[in-house]
């Protein structure tokens, strides 16, 4: 029997009735501890930051991006006299510290994505979205507190992205970048995967676009049997466009130009049609 479960991202999951139940049980351990130790882990978090100056709530990964533990409400103003204008929350509602309101008020955007802790990574999805909250702080000078409960898994994947799509990183080379800053990020095995699969995707090859503008103008070989024969030039030396396309509207200006680049042609009185009627030699425009 085969039973198909969704996974974090959204994806199916297929396996077998009996493959399934030490999964299921495995992941409400996980979710059931992860809940036990927030505020356990939180205060040994804590004492270390106040026992070892090493051991920072904060690291500045890249010159518009804060990568942090979960912040506390007298944090707020701090980050803000640091330049942060926006706060990227990777923590379910029981770990968070901070309501929304309260970035607000100090003048912040808050993008709440929630992820479970541990082994689980942000959904592809919501690692696009706060990429882009990142960027689009970045190009307006301002800086994004990405964080987590410990800074670690969840909010240092979403920073590798970005370093990986912005800074043109391989995921090996921003996880060292990180690394060398904040050294003690550590992802799980879904979080490293999470940052690869970034990298594929964002590596296809985009749609072709169409990069004729309205001024465009088609020329043809049948366009151009007079010039060539007047000029004594060859096909192969001019740069044509074939299509099957036709240009039903041409800017008169444009027609005006070719009428000075090609001799054997002139602009009739009325309309924008190009007439073929052989002309005396013009200087160029």
């Amino acid at each position: 029997m085969k039973i198909v479960e969704l996974g974090e991202d959204g994806s199916e999951i297929e396996s077998s009735g009996k493959e399934m139940v030490p999964v299921r049980a495995k992941k409400v351990l996980v979710l059931a501890g992860a809940r036990l130790l927030f505020y356990p882990t939180l205060f040994y978090n804590v004492v270390r930051n106040k026992m070892q100056a090493e051991f920072r709530w904060w690291d500045e990964v890249d010159q518009y991006i804060l990568l942090g533990a979960v912040p506390f409400p007298s944090d707020v103003p701090r980050l803000r006299m640091l330049g942060v204008r926006g706060v990227v929350t990777l923590n379910e509602p029981y770990e968070t510290l901070v309501p929304s309101e309260l970035y607000q008020a100090h003048e912040m955007e808050h993008l709440v994505l929630p992820t479970r802790d541990y082994l689980f990574a942000p959904s592809l999805g919501n690692i696009c979205r706060a990429v882009d909250f990142i960027y689009r702080n970045a190009i307006t000078g301002k800086k994004t507190y990405v964080h987590c409960k410990a800074g670690r898994g969840r909010s240092t994947t979403v920073v590798l992205c970005y370093l990986v799509k912005y800074k043109n990183m391989t995921p090996e080379e921003a996880f060292e970048h990180v690394r060398s800053i904040r050294p003690r990020v550590l992802l799980a095995r879904s979080q490293w995967k999470a940052v690869q699969d970034f990298s594929r995707q964002i590596k296809l090859p985009s749609q072709a676009v169409d990069f004729f503008s309205d001024d465009a103008v088609l020329v043809t070989k049948e366009d151009l049997e007079g010039y060539c024969a007047a000029s004594g030039s060859s096909y192969e030396d001019l740069s044509i466009i074939s299509s099957s396309d036709k240009v039903s509207h041409i800017r008169r200006p444009i027609i005006a130009m070719l009428a000075c680049l090609f001799t054997s042609f002139r602009v009739s009185g009325t309309g924008s049609h190009l007439v073929r009627d052989p002309l005396p030699e013009v200087p160029a425009c």
